[in-house]
């Protein structure tokens, strides 16, 4: 298989599990609301964000805005850096990585474009998919998260500083395969680094 269909092939199945996923849940879940998975470490747990890390926001609705159109910027970048690897013939392992990270980017614009406009709220009920009423507006969508592992949970022994005595979660975050595939590339780009970024004869 040519590198090329190698790349379309990852962002084709990337893109189709990242957004059934996400669609499976907003249309089955309430905000908020959780399963065990496995063992009680590996749990689906609904929840929204803006689209930043650990739910961070900044500046409203401008940020919002910002965000996004950073994004899409970057992905236009993305596309140029994925095209030149395979003008190259670079490692298959590169090819993958960068797609993995094109496709993690594309996950979350999707759901800031437009889930905004074509879902309902998930507040306190499960969401329509193309309501006639939705949330939001085009660009200003919530990216779906669900993917939580909490690893360990307990009270910190009282030496520890700052946190001793406190309750603590090991690993707190709730991320999307978006957020895996950007994370799984960028793991990759490290392993091959000597491919991804050759040093100048």
């Amino acid at each position: 298989m040519s590198k090329k269909n190698i790349a379309l092939l990852t962002i084709f199945l990337a893109l189709f599990i990242d957004q059934a996923s996400k669609i499976y849940v907003k249309t089955h879940f309430v905000l908020g609301e959780e399963v065990v998975v496995f063992a009680n470490w590996f749990k689906i747990h609904f929840t929204e964000n803006n689209g930043m890390a650990w739910g961070f926001e900044f500046g409203g609705k401008a940020g919002k805005l910002f965000l996004t159109l950073f994004r899409l910027v970057a992905v236009t970048g993305i596309i140029y850096w994925l095209r030149q690897h395979i003008k190259k013939g670079t490692h298959t392992a590169v090819i993958v990585a960068i797609s993995l990270i094109f496709s993690g980017a594309v996950g979350n614009i999707i759901d800031s474009l437009v889930y905004g406009r074509i879902f309902d709220a998930s507040n306190h009920k499960i969401a329509t998919l193309f309501a006639e009423k939705p949330y939001g507006e085009f660009l200003y969508g919530k990216v779906v998260d669900m993917l939580y592992f909490p690893m360990w949970e307990g009270t910190l022994p009282n030496w520890i500083p700052v946190m001793g005595g406190e309750r603590f979660t090991f690993f707190n975050a709730i991320f999307n395969g978006a957020d895996s595939y950007i994370t799984i590339g960028v793991v990759l780009l490290f392993l091959f680094s000597k491919y991804a970024f050759p040093k100048e004869e």
